[in-house]
């Protein structure tokens, strides 16, 4: 259940994890997965009177960064650490050089998982950029549907994996991937290997989606016979 203290001791564990600075609410959001109406008009008119209310001084505006200057931020990073940064990573290169947008910046363009796949957009197809695609496309999808705790994903969020077995391949969606992933290894005589997984917050839909698109290479029920410029398309997708 949502209270008054329950978000004002999540504003003051965000402001211990970012140097003692207080979030935005953006920045709140996109940890907590709460949106502007849980505490506008509930608990406070203004997210500043939250912030006085946990013990801080209401966030002086900022500086609205273009999206371009959001991607050079974190390509700069990227080059500077040889790997697409973490959040936290991303925070010590902004205290090393606070010249850099903070993490509250890039988090306007999203989570995580949204802002990278807009990283992945402006960089495709722009040799200068070739090497932070190629970071980009190393990261393991199963690896960052794990890492998003499960209070930032709204109730409707969740996910549509590509799973391999043999030379058939299933397209699904679950709330829980993880455990999902489990319980379809456990059915299947040869081994299943996870190639991709979408972070959506309509799964029922964006399944459906797949499911019509490949529909003429259907074998049996989420079993599809793709080629690999299919599973290049399904890949290409880290959220929809």
């Amino acid at each position: 259940m949502i209270t008054r203290e329950s978000i004002i001791l999540e504003i003051k564990r965000l402001a211990e994890e970012n140097s003692g600075n207080a979030p935005g609410w953006r920045l709140f959001r996109s940890h907590t997965g709460l949106s502007e109406s849980a505490w506008r008009g509930r608990f406070w008119a203004r997210w500043g009177d939250a912030l006085l209310e946990a013990g801080f001084e209401p966030n002086k505006k900022s500086r609205a960064y273009k999206d371009e200057e959001l991607f050079f931020a974190l390509i700069r990073v990227a080059r500077d650490i040889g790997h697409v940064p973490t959040s936290p990573e991303y925070k010590m290169a902004v205290r090393a050089n606070p010249e850099l947008p903070g993490l509250s910046a890039v988090t306007r363009l999203g989570v995580r998982e949204e802002y990278l796949r807009k990283l992945e957009a402006f960089v495709a197809g722009k040799p200068k950029y070739s090497d932070i695609a190629g970071m980009l496309a190393s990261l393991e999808p199963t690896s960052l549907v794990r890492s998003i705790p499960n209070e930032t994903a709204g109730e409707s969020d969740g996910f549509v994996y590509l799973i391999k077995s043999g030379r058939h391949f299933k397209i699904g969606r679950s709330n829980a991937f993880g455990r999902r992933e489990r319980e379809i290894a456990l059915q299947l005589p040869e081994a299943a290997k996870t190639l991709h997984v979408i972070r959506t917050d309509d799964p029922v839909g964006i399944e459906a989606y797949w499911h019509k698109r490949f529909a003429d290479k259907r074998k049996n029920g989420e079993w599809f016979e793709l080629k690999q410029s299919d599973v290049s398309a399904f890949k290409r997708r880290k959220f929809m």
